[in-house]
């Protein structure tokens, strides 16, 4: 045997070697692979180190049994009252029945993510725009539910849905921002309309209470003195006209004067001039 056929010998050996070596697979704890015969669905392969016999065997794709997460938009969805809103959601799903996965749906990826949008588009035109913002969570629980009805047939299990945004056009924004600003106002005022409607009360239930004692009043200019005392930057003091005084002709409790006595007092005064003039 000559040197050229030994080599090719052993070339021939190297490659037949490398071709049944090449249907080795190692696949990890998480991924199945549909193992098929000849053209025919045998199973599954996997996990760890598997033998996939070449060209009568082959494993189509891969598939993960792990829970899976596919983010998806929808198109400009009107809502019930004819808003129109591009919506951002995430949809959590799971392959559970693997040989559904294989013979009923050709990529369960694409057909899952496509049966998301269209459903959620339903759902969108079913609702009010309020609705849609105030309720995300619900509308998301409706959805997963039509969603897990529509891929149970294809062995996938859709676990949630969530809304992530909505988008509304810039003009509704800002008559949303409006609206929003002009409802703090109306509560701003609504707030200090009861603020001076209660202080109102407290007012006429603190005259009453002067009124009916002689020497509340009294006391509470008191307390106003002592108060402006406090601050030591007062040079006028306003002294009420109907405070009581000890009597005519004399200075008031606490040293206070009402007009009343001081005109008494001139016209004393007068009197005592014009008879001393005669």
């Amino acid at each position: 045997m000559d040197i050229g056929t030994l080599i090719g010998i052993v070339i021939l050996v190297l490659i037949v070697l490398i071709f049944f070596l090449s249907g080795i697979k190692v696949f990890r704890e998480w991924e199945r692979a549909p193992y098929l015969v000849l053209g025919r669905f045998r199973g599954f392969k996997g996990p760890g180190i598997v033998y996939i016999v070449p060209i009568i065997s082959k494993v189509p794709f891969i598939i993960s049994t792990r829970l899976q997460t596919q983010a998806f938009k929808t198109e400009q969805t009107l809502t019930k009252d004819n808003v129109p809103v591009n919506v951002d959601a995430v949809m959590y799903f799971q392959p559970v029945d693997l040989e559904k996965v294989v013979l009923k749906v050709e990529d369960y990826n694409v057909a899952t993510t496509l049966a998301a949008q269209t459903t959620l588009r339903e759902v969108i035109g079913g609702i009010t725009l309020d609705e849609l913002l105030a309720e995300r969570e619900k509308i998301g629980t409706i959805a997963r539910n039509i969603i897990d009805q529509k891929t149970e047939a294809w062995g996938i299990k859709v676990t949630s849905v969530e809304i992530r945004d909505v988008l509304i056009p810039t003009a509704l924004q800002e008559a949303m921002s409006r609206q929003a600003a002009a409802e703090r106002e109306r509560r701003a005022r609504v707030t200090l309309a009861l603020a001076e409607y209660e202080a109102a009360s407290k007012m006429i239930d603190a005259a009453k209470l002067y009124e009916a004692s002689k020497y509340g009043l009294e006391l509470r200019w008191m307390n106003i003195l002592y108060e402006l005392g406090l601050q030591g930057k007062g040079t006028l003091m306003l002294i009420p006209t109907n405070l009581m005084s000890a009597g005519p002709g004399t200075i008031g409790p606490y040293g206070v004067i009402g007009l009343r006595e001081v005109a008494e007092m001139g016209e004393k005064k007068e009197e005592k001039k014009d008879q001393t003039n005669k």
